[in-house]
């Protein structure tokens, strides 16, 4: 490559790094004042597309990084929804230290998940995190002083009173979507630093060939255990907001399907790249809230509502088969696609 060329593809990276700067600028600047335009509806929705981006990322680490399958995922963001739960209820203490039990109790977890399968692969591996996932789940069912099947109820807010800001009432839900916005952030470049950094090339050797990955020298379990603890630590944290926001838990909440449609979330968007988790949790969300009003607008007589899981789960059958790298894969996956 000449010097020409050398300049030419230089320039070139530049305006697409410059472009998108600009463009994640606008989107953070967007959400940040996304609730002052949005009404309460769209705001929840809003949240919980957010708060699968945290999920999805975390479980990315797992799954993208280190090509573990965790079909239990849920049960971390449990112990983080129960920590601060029980912490809050039971024994007042403040929030914003519960975020970090409740991040600290969930690595202790995910530690606890991961060492009887550091030798199980694939199908194994899947049935064991399923099994822990159940374990959690009916454990807190069951408990009393998780609150049994009725849960725990009763969480106060630790954000201000509702206030008015030009006209425009800023309640607990606002504060929950920048509580779990900024969140999303760290996250974000947690994951994107983690992905550049000694351990996550050890975890991209290791999903590619463990047993070469070994014969160079990287330590397998520790490594292993490294992707649990850290995955398992963004999803106890985001379990933290969501019980203050909710203001109360239940164990049906961290059922298998929650872990299921975290795994959807990140294999729809594209494994292992952190725009396309993120693409993929808000399309996760934000679909089937618009196939539920698609009825009304398109002025037909079936009732879309009661069928948009139908109509969201052919769309990803026919997307599984058409373009199974997810719709923004990694350069290594297009290239292989």
């Amino acid at each position: 490559m000449d010097n020409l060329e050398y300049q030419a593809v230089a320039q070139k990276k530049l305006m697409n790094g410059k472009f998108k700067s600009i463009v994640l600028t606008a989107i953070l600047i967007a959400a940040i004042f996304f609730p002052f335009y949005a009404g309460p509806y769209w705001l929840d929705v809003g949240f919980l597309a957010v708060f699968y981006i945290v999920l999805g990322l975390g479980l990315n680490i797992v799954v993208g990084y280190a090509g573990l399958l965790d079909l239990g995922y849920s049960a971390f963001f449990a112990v983080g929804a129960y920590s601060t739960g029980i912490l809050m209820t039971q024994f007042h203490v403040n929030f914003w230290l519960t975020i970090i039990i409740g991040g600290a109790l969930a690595a202790a977890a995910g530690i606890i998940i991961g060492a009887p399968t550091l030798r199980l692969r694939s199908d194994y591996l899947a049935i064991v995190t399923l099994g822990f996932g159940e374990i959690v789940r009916i454990s807190a069912k069951n408990f009393q002083f998780t609150g049994s099947a009725s849960g725990i109820y009763g969480i106060m807010s630790p954000f201000p009173s509702p206030t008015w800001v030009g006209g425009i009432m800023i309640n607990n839900l606002a504060y929950s979507f920048w509580s779990i916005l900024i969140m999303a952030i760290f996250v974000m470049f947690a994951s994107n630093r983690l992905a550049h950094s000694r351990i996550g090339r050890s975890w991209a050797y290791i999903r590619e060939d463990e047993d070469a990955a070994e014969a160079m020298g990287i330590n397998r379990v520790r490594s292993k255990l490294a992707a649990y603890a850290i995955g398992a630590t963004f999803g106890g944290l985001a379990g933290s907001i969501f019980a203050v926001k909710m203001t109360a838990i239940a164990p049906e909440s961290f059922s298998f399907m929650q872990s299921v449609m975290i795994l959807l979330a990140v294999i729809l968007g594209g494994i292992g790249r952190i725009t396309g988790v993120v693409f993929g949790a808000i399309l996760v969300i934000i679909l089937p809230e618009f196939l539920r009003d698609l009825g009304p607008i398109l002025h037909i007589g079936v009732d879309v509502d009661r069928y948009r899981y139908l109509v969201f789960g052919v769309a990803l059958v026919f997307l599984m088969i058409f373009r199974p790298q997810g719709l923004l894969p990694h350069r290594r996956e297009r290239e292989n696609g």
